[in-house]
């Protein structure tokens, strides 16, 4: 650049001569006075030269420019590239430190994993569906038993039933023999119904049967010792069998436990034996 300028004022110095002041002439005196020519062709040639010269010098430099910005694309691929390779290799890496951790801990492949995951799987399904059935029996087991609670009030309640009816028609049978067989069938109900066995003596004494009363009575007296209409009964029994003392030990017996006798003492037909008896006549000073 510099000898870009230099040149130039060369070319130029002849033309700054001729601008400085001088005095006005004629052109064409000027033109007559001319000794050589106002340029020169070596110093043109030497200007073109430069100029070729440094035309070449800027294709050079914006070529070296070129090649700078290729060599910096080039460089940022050959970085990018690096990056890319180095990723994938230590994804490789991971992989190969992975599966060398499963060869260790005994799953030797992917397939042995999934078999081990099933299998645990199907364990802990196992327990569940174990927990269930016993939870399940647990409660089928409970229902059995309401079952058979529900089933045996049923039959209960259907004794029940059954037994209040056949008191309902001894109640109304005034045949002493009908009575019986309606004991029985309750006794048949149930052995140890202890009043059906002393209403059961009762009727036997209408029959005129004080040894088998007595009998009844004291079967009752084994279920419940304390049964004072079974006392009543022994004493009406064995006053019509004539043994008056233990009638009047019976009669006492039930008198310990039901007050309301004392009342029919006066109007059982089966007692009369005993009004005139010393014993019982003492019984019935204490009590009254």
């Amino acid at each position: 650049m510099p000898r870009l300028i230099i040149l130039l004022l060369m070319a130029w110095l002849p033309f700054l001569a001729m601008s400085q002041p001088a005095e006005k002439k004629d052109p064409n005196q000027q033109l007559e006075s001319l000794e050589k020519p106002l340029y020169s062709p070596f110093i043109e040639r030497y200007m073109l030269d430069e100029l070729k010269q440094l035309r070449t010098d800027m294709a050079a430099q914006k070529n070296e420019l070129l090649q700078q910005i290729i060599d910096r694309e080039l460089t940022s691929v050959d970085r990018g590239v690096s990056y890319a390779t180095n990723a994938i290799t230590y994804f490789f890496y991971l992989i190969a430190g992975t599966t060398s951790i499963l060869l260790l801990v005994g799953w030797t492949s992917i397939k042995d994993m999934k078999e081990r995951v099933q299998l645990l799987a199907d364990e802990k399904i196992s327990e569940l569906v174990n927990e269930y059935e016993q939870r399940l029996a647990i409660i089928e087991q409970q229902l059995n038993q309401k079952t058979q609670h529900i089933e045996q009030n049923r039959e209960e309640i259907e004794l029940t039933r059954e037994m209040q009816s056949l008191w309902l028609r001894a109640g109304q049978d005034t045949n002493p023999a009908n009575r019986i067989a309606i004991y029985d069938h309750i006794l048949k109900l149930n052995v140890d119904d202890c009043e059906a066995l002393t209403y059961k003596a009762d009727a036997v004494l209408e029959l005129g049967e004080p040894q088998w009363a007595a009998n009844l009575c004291h079967q009752a007296l084994k279920i419940d010792p304390d049964n004072g209409h079974a006392f009543y009964q022994l004493a009406c029994a064995y006053t019509v069998m004539g043994h008056f003392d233990e009638a009047v030990r019976f009669l006492s017996e039930a008198f310990v436990r039901v007050e309301t006798y004392r009342d029919e003492i006066a109007k059982d037909p089966m007692l009369l034996p005993l009004k005139d008896f010393t014993p019982f006549k003492e019984l019935l000073r204490r009590i009254k």
